[in-house]
């Protein structure tokens, strides 16, 4: 059988039906510097932990003494559920003195699960688990081109109503009150992710996971346990664990409604359109 990642992933990604194949671009497992240059996602600046064991544990590793951190085989989402927002998550980095099998790795040891990009009915391609996965297992990560805020709103621009829009823009609230903005588009380069359907009620969500730098990789977790020929979705707009009021969509205005793109979910909750955020179409107002 085909595979989608030409063996630059550990696990290939089947192709379904065979025979067919969606239009070409470059595969990469891990995001990589757009060609705005603005940000290298590869950069290495978090220092590393000291810890000499195995598998680091808290409290006494800084690494995770950030945020939340992994249960076998996933996020531990029991305390994520019992925060009124996501935290980030840490991982130990290339310049941690703990081993490759430290459980803090997880998102940077890339795909491995067996997962199928089919020919949906209706919405083009999607994705699909050929294996079950566990409530809060990682999935894949969300990989492209990491642009600056100036590049992604060009692209945007650029496009027609009529081309796919795979540029994902993630926005993290910080606690003074400062927002942190990632711009990912795997129009060009990407990886399985960017297959993935968008869904109102969906079984994946997205957490900003670090390992080397400030630059996230975004990185895909099951919602709810997911049986093997399921279709994997996640909501763009961004809403699972995080209250709705923190999402930046906003209300359309009635000239904006033909640049929408219609939800082809079929959940009981669909909102007939999927996910709107005029920001990416306006030029941010320059600071005096």
């Amino acid at each position: 059988m085909a595979d989608l990642s030409g063996g630059s992933e550990a696990v290939a990604v089947a192709l379904w039906p065979p025979g067919e194949a969606p239009p070409a671009f470059q595969y990469s497992p891990e995001s990589v510097a757009g060609a705005d240059g603005e940000l290298d996602p590869a950069e290495v600046t978090f220092p590393g932990c000291s810890c000499r064991s195995s598998s680091c544990a808290p409290p006494g590793c800084p690494c995770l003494s950030r945020g939340h951190n992994y249960s076998s085989p996933g996020l531990r989402l029991a305390e994520l559920q019992e925060q009124p927002f996501s935290r980030p998550v840490f991982e130990c980095n290339s310049l941690c003195c703990c081993g490759e099998g430290c459980r803090n790795r997880l998102v940077q040891r890339g795909l491995r699960l067996r997962l199928q990009v089919f020919r949906t009915r209706g919405k083009g391609w999607g994705v699909r688990a050929l294996q079950p996965v566990p409530r809060g297992g990682f999935v894949c990560e969300y990989a492209g081109e990491v642009l600056g805020s100036a590049e992604a709103r060009r692209r945007i621009r650029a496009q027609s109503p009529q081309e796919p829009n795979y540029i994902i823009a993630v926005r993290e609230h910080l606690h003074d009150g400062r927002v942190m903005e990632t711009f990912v588009d795997p129009t060009r380069v990407g990886n399985v992710g960017r297959f993935l359907n968008h869904s109102c009620e969906p079984n994946l969500f997205m957490v900003p996971v670090r390992v080397d730098s400030m630059v996230p990789r975004l990185a895909l977790f099951a919602a709810v346990d997911i049986s093997a020929g399921e279709e994997l979705s996640y909501d763009y707009s961004g809403r699972c664990h995080n209250f709705p009021e923190a999402s930046r969509e906003d209300k359309p205005l009635e000239e904006e409604n033909s640049l929408r793109k219609p939800c082809y979910c079929g959940s009981r909750t669909c909102a007939s359109f999927l996910p709107w955020d005029s920001s990416l179409f306006s030029t941010p107002a320059s600071s005096p």
